[in-house]
C-alpha cells in the first residue's frame, strides 16, 4: 500500500443528502444481519464489512435453509447485489432521486424470490430521522460521483485500520461497517469485563468488555468533518488528558473522543503514517492510563515481532 497517493477529501457538508441517502441503504443491511445471523458477543454479528464492492454482510443464514445469502451495496456498479449460495443473483439499481423505500421494498421481494422470506425491523436506528426504512421517501438522493469519492476514501481508511490492528494478539475484531453510526472500526480488547455505560440493548450487550476503539467516519450532522477517532472503555480520569502525535490530534469534549481530521491526514506528505501514528499514540496512551496488561500494548507495536 503506497503511502505517496493522494488520497481524497471528503466532508459531510459537500454531500450530506447523498450520504444520508447510503446510510440509510447500509442500515437494511444491518437490519438483515441482525435478524439472520447467530447473535455474538459485543454484537459483532450485526457489524458489515466494506469490501472492494462496497457495504456488504457476512454470508448469512438464508431463510430457507437453503445456504447463505450476501448482500452487498456494490458502489462500483450503484446497485444493491443479493446472490445466494444455491445459486441466483439479484441486482437492484441505485440511481439518482430513487427513494429508499422503493429500493428496501424492492430487496425484501428479491431475497423472498430468491431464498424465501425475511422480515426485519423498519425503524432506522442510530440517526436524527424515524420514518420506517419501508416507507422512506425523504432520502432518495444518490450521487455517483460523491459515492465513489466517499468510497475511495473509506477504502484507504479501512487499510489503516487494517495495519494497526495486525500485529495485536489479544482479541480483537475485523475492520467492522457499522451501519447504526455509519462508520468504520477496530476494537481491541484487554479481556477484562467491563460495566456497559447504560442498560440499553445496545449498550448492555456491545460495551460489556473492556476496549480501545479506533475508527474513521465521513462527518455527520452532529461533526461535519471526517475524521479518525479514538475511545477507551471504561476511561479512566485522566484519559482526555494526552498529548498525542501528530499534534493535530485533539480530544473533543463534545464528543468523548480524540479526533484526527481527515483533512490532516489528506494533507500531509505520508497520509498512511500520519494516520498510523494517531492509532498507536492513543492506544499507547490509553494502555497505559487504563492498565492493560505491557504485552499486549507491546503486541500493538510490533513486540514480538508479527508473521514475517
Amino acid at each position: 500500500m503506497s503511502s505517496s497517493s493522494r488520497w481524497p477529501r471528503v466532508s459531510y457538508e459537500d454531500w450530506s443528502d447523498t450520504c444520508d441517502t447510503l446510510h440509510a441503504h447500509a442500515q437494511v443491511l444491518g437490519k438483515l444481519a441482525v435478524k439472520l445471523a447467530p447473535p455474538e458477543p459485543q454484537l459483532q454479528h450485526a457489524a458489515l464489512r466494506l469490501t472492494a464492492r462496497g457495504w456488504e454482510t457476512r454470508p448469512l443464514p438464508a431463510p430457507d435453509g437453503s445456504g447463505t445469502l450476501v448482500v452487498a451495496l456494490n458502489l462500483r456498479t450503484h446497485e444493491v447485489l443479493i446472490e445466494a449460495s444455491k445459486g441466483g443473483v439479484r441486482r437492484i439499481p441505485l440511481v439518482p432521486e430513487r427513494p429508499v423505500g422503493a429500493v428496501t421494498r424492492d430487496v425484501l421481494a428479491a431475497i423472498d424470490s430468491l431464498v424465501g422470506s425475511v422480515t426485519i425491523n423498519p425503524v432506522p436506528q442510530e440517526v436524527p430521522w424515524s420514518v420506517l426504512l419501508t416507507e422512506d421517501e425523504e432520502h432518495a438522493r444518490y450521487d455517483p460521483d460523491q459515492v465513489q469519492r466517499y468510497f475511495a476514501a473509506a477504502t484507504y481508511a479501512s487499510l489503516v485500520l487494517a495495519a494497526f490492528r495486525a500485529p495485536y494478539r489479544g482479541r480483537s475484531t475485523p475492520v467492522n461497517a457499522w451501519w447504526g453510526s455509519f462508520d468504520l472500526a477496530v476494537s481491541l480488547f484487554s479481556g477484562q469485563p467491563a460495566t456497559p455505560p447504560s442498560n440499553d440493548f445496545i449498550m448492555r450487550n456491545a460495551m460489556d468488555a473492556q476496549e480501545v476503539a479506533i475508527g474513521w467516519w465521513p462527518g455527520d450532522r452532529s461533526y461535519a468533518k471526517a475524521a479518525f477517532y479514538a475511545y477507551a472503555h471504561p476511561a479512566p480520569e485522566g484519559f482526555a488528558a494526552a498529548s498525542l502525535s501528530p499534534s493535530s490530534a485533539r480530544w473533543d469534549a463534545a464528543l468523548g473522543e480524540y479526533i484526527l481530521d481527515w483533512e490532516d491526514v489528506t494533507e500531509s506528505d505520508d497520509p498512511l503514517g500520519t494516520a498510523l501514528e494517531f492509532a498507536h499514540s492513543v492506544f499507547h496512551h490509553a494502555c497505559v492510563v487504563c492498565e492493560w496488561d505491557s504485552g499486549l500494548l507491546g503486541s500493538s507495536e510490533g513486540r514480538p515481532p508479527p508473521v514475517v
